[in-house]
């Protein structure tokens, strides 16, 4: 869902650095850019999903399951101090549907990119059933379920392509 320029600046302003679900909600401030703030954490995404990386696939689900559940809650948490549904400027969302695309891609900074980007495009565009959740799911979970079904999305893509290129 979309708001306005006015109400996205609120959001902005409304960051409260003294408070630790705010620092996730705004992931780790990089929602804080005045434009793009869902590409700015991606890309603020990237250095963690490189600790992450080399984790055991038991390691990695845990992490992501672990970051989702503190999603809903400081996503949540913030969206109604803020009171707004899902204000660009949370994107913690973007972090974790970043790191799920990136569960199944293979090593290398040409999948990072291919990943960034297919994650990009559909978290962006918001095809079905993305559009779905966004619009019908409300709250932390909400603000998480649309980017984790862009992630599975872009991450079934990455699966293909590197089957493809074998």
């Amino acid at each position: 869902m979309t708001t306005s320029p006015a109400s996205e600046r609120s959001a902005r302003a409304g960051f409260d650095p003294r408070r630790a679900h705010h620092w996730i909600a705004f992931g780790l401030g990089s929602g804080l850019a005045p434009r793009a703030p869902g590409t700015f954490g991606t890309l603020a995404a990237i250095p963690l999903y490189l600790l992450f990386a080399g984790l055991s696939w038991p390691f990695y689900l845990g992490v992501l399951v672990l970051a989702t559940g503190i999603g809903i809650w400081a996503c949540g948490r913030t969206a109604r101090e803020l009171g707004l549904h899902d204000p660009s400027a949370i994107v913690w969302d973007e972090f974790v549907g970043f790191w799920l695309t990136m569960a199944v891609a293979p090593a290398g900074w040409g999948w990072i990119l291919a990943g960034f980007l297919l994650f990009r495009l559909f978290d962006i565009w918001k095809p079905w059933p993305v559009r779905l959740a966004d619009r019908h799911v409300e709250g932390g979970l909400g603000i998480m379920l649309d980017d984790l079904i862009a992630g599975a999305m872009a991450a079934l893509v990455l699966v293909v392509g590197a089957a493809w290129l074998g």
